[in-house]
C-alpha cells in the first residue's frame, strides 16, 4: 500500500515531463514544473453536467460490477479536460472507489487515453502494411513537413499533435489519418496538404473518403451483384408426386 502511494505521488512528474530522449539536447523541457503552474496544469473537477453522466453511467452497472464503468469515466474525463491530469484520476478512483494507481494503470495501458497534455488536434496516421502498400510513408512525410513535428510531438502553440499509429480498421480505404474521432480515408499528398490547411484555419471538414466515393465501394464499379437478384424459392427442386414417402 505505501509503495503504491509513493508511486501515485511521483506521478505529476511522470505525466508532466517529456519522455527521456537518447541524445543530449540544449532545447528547455516541453512542460516546466513549478509553484505557479503546476495546481492549474493539475486542477481537476467534473463540471454539472459530466458529473450527472457520470453518475447515469455507473448506475448501469450493479454493485460489485461498478468498475466496468472505469473507460467510459477516463473518456468522459478526457474529454472535458483534454488530457488525463493525475487529479483526473483521483476524481475517478474515487467515484468508483478504487485505488488510484489501479485507475492510472489502466489510463497508462490504453493509447487513447493522454497522461500528457496534447494539441486541439491529435493527428494519428497509419502505418500498417495495407496503408503502406497504398503509400502512407508520403502522408507521414508530408505531416512531418507541413507540421514541423516528429513522431509524438506538440506544436509549441497546442494545436497539433502526431502519432504515428496502427490498424484503425479502414484498410480498404488507405492511406488513413485519424483526426481526434474522425477518419479521412483515400488520401494521397495534395489531399494530407489540404486537409492539414483547413485544420490549420480552425476548420474540421467533413470526415470520410477525401476522393472519387462515398464508402468503401470499389472505385471501378461493381464487381458482385451485376444483376437483379433472383425470385424466392430459385434453383429448389420440386418433390415428384411418385416420390415415394419416407
Amino acid at each position: 500500500m505505501f509503495a503504491n502511494l509513493l508511486r501515485l505521488y511521483q506521478l505529476p512528474r511522470l505525466v508532466l515531463q517529456a519522455p527521456p530522449i537518447r541524445a543530449l539536447s540544449t532545447s528547455e523541457p516541453r512542460f516546466k514544473l513549478d509553484a505557479c503552474n503546476l495546481y492549474e496544469k493539475l486542477k481537476f473537477e467534473f463540471d454539472e453536467e459530466n458529473k450527472k453522466r457520470a453518475e447515469f453511467l455507473i448506475s448501469t452497472y450493479p454493485e460489485p460490477e461498478r468498475r466496468g464503468a472505469l473507460l467510459p469515466l477516463l473518456d468522459l474525463a478526457q474529454r472535458q479536460h483534454g488530457w488525463l491530469p493525475i487529479t483526473a484520476i483521483q476524481a475517478v478512483a474515487e467515484m468508483l472507489k478504487l485505488e488510484p494507481f489501479v485507475v492510472w494503470e489502466v489510463a497508462n495501458f490504453y493509447t487513447m487515453f493522454n497522461l500528457r497534455p496534447i494539441g486541439m488536434f491529435r493527428l494519428k496516421v497509419c502505418m500498417t502494411t495495407p496503408c503502406r502498400l497504398r503509400g502512407c510513408d508520403e502522408i507521414w512525410r508530408t505531416c512531418e513537413n507541413v507540421l514541423k513535428l516528429k513522431d509524438g510531438e506538440t506544436s509549441k502553440d497546442m494545436q497539433f499533435t502526431l502519432t504515428a499509429t496502427y490498424c484503425m480498421g479502414a484498410c480498404v480505404n488507405g492511406p488513413v489519418i485519424a483526426v481526434n474521432d474522425d477518419l479521412y480515408e483515400d488520401l494521397d499528398v495534395p489531399e494530407t496538404e489540404k486537409l492539414l490547411s483547413e485544420l490549420k484555419s480552425g476548420i474540421m471538414p467533413p470526415a470520410g473518403p477525401r476522393r472519387d466515393r462515398f464508402a468503401s465501394e470499389p472505385r471501378s464499379g461493381l464487381t458482385s451483384l451485376l444483376t437483379e437478384p433472383p425470385s424466392a424459392g430459385f434453383g429448389m427442386q420440386e418433390l415428384s408426386p411418385k416420390a415415394k414417402p419416407c
